[in-house]
């Protein structure tokens, strides 16, 4: 699968450069700009990766205007596992840090979203666009009811991050039946639901988490707080059947226009 424009071109990775390239992105926006680490990260070659990059696809967006030779050219990405190979390998990501039985139970083809990132000199314009509609194509080709994965605060201070947390505990709780729960269970239910200021939350909020909600997405129950990664995490969700038809517009084809 490809599309592109006259700067961009989203695919799936091909070969060892995309991958280092998308490594090496991941290096940049986790580990230099937001201050993580890990045990895969390779700080000499500037790559950040683990143990799941030989068994998912990496969806990349390529700056068409740079060669591949300086491991440049990939200027987003994600990170997508599919059910039946991540029950091959014996985990999702997420199996780390959430509670999944509720997902399995659900006999429902899924998809786990992981490493999303965009470089800094792309955010908020055609690309990130191109990107959205590549991974809807994804979803739609390969029957994708639900998808899920890990969605980050910057930060681990549970107390500072208390109104958008407490706002996704009240207004997004995913239903019951796939409401998994957080391993190191931190609650998010942290001020009452009437004293909450809506737009500071929102603006408190990332933006990537902000669009799934749009999009109909919900979380799970209880953060995770990882501090290898410096970050606070929430489980998103998404159900791709029960999306209004406006919210499926969206998600699928409302975009293209502006690419």
């Amino acid at each position: 699968m490809t599309a592109e424009t006259s700067q961009y071109q989203v695919r799936l990775a091909q070969g060892e450069a995309d991958l280092l390239a998308a490594q090496r992105l991941r290096y940049r926006v986790f580990v230099e700009e937001l201050g993580g680490d890990g045990p895969y990260v390779d700080h000499l070659g500037r790559f950040e990766r683990d143990e799941f990059d030989d068994i998912n696809d990496h969806l990349v967006l390529v700056d068409l205007t740079r060669g591949t030779g300086a491991l440049d050219h990939v200027v987003g990405a994600y990170r997508l596992l599919h059910g039946g190979r991540a029950e091959a390998f014996g985990r999702f990501y997420c199996d780390g840090e959430y509670d999944l039985a509720p997902l399995r139970r659900s006999g429902r083809r899924l998809l786990e979203l992981g490493r999303s990132c965009v470089d800094a000199g792309h955010r908020g314009g055609a690309g990130m666009f191109l990107l959205w509609n590549g991974l809807a194509d994804y979803v739609l080709e390969n029957g994708i009811e639900i998808m899920f994965g890990v969605a980050s605060f910057h930060g681990t201070d549970i107390h500072a991050l208390r109104r958008p947390l407490s706002w996704l505990h009240h207004h997004h709780l995913a239903p019951p039946d796939l409401r998994v729960r957080s391993r190191r269970f931190e609650s998010m239910d942290l001020m009452p639901a009437a004293e909450i200021d809506r737009r500071q939350a929102m603006v408190e909020m990332p933006a990537l988490m902000k669009a799934y909600l749009r999009l109909g997405g919900f979380v799970g129950e209880g953060a995770f707080v990882d501090h290898v990664f410096n970050t606070t995490d929430v489980c998103l969700l998404m159900d791709t059947q029960a999306m209004s038809t406006r919210h499926r517009d969206f998600y699928t084809r409302k975009h293209e226009a502006k690419v």
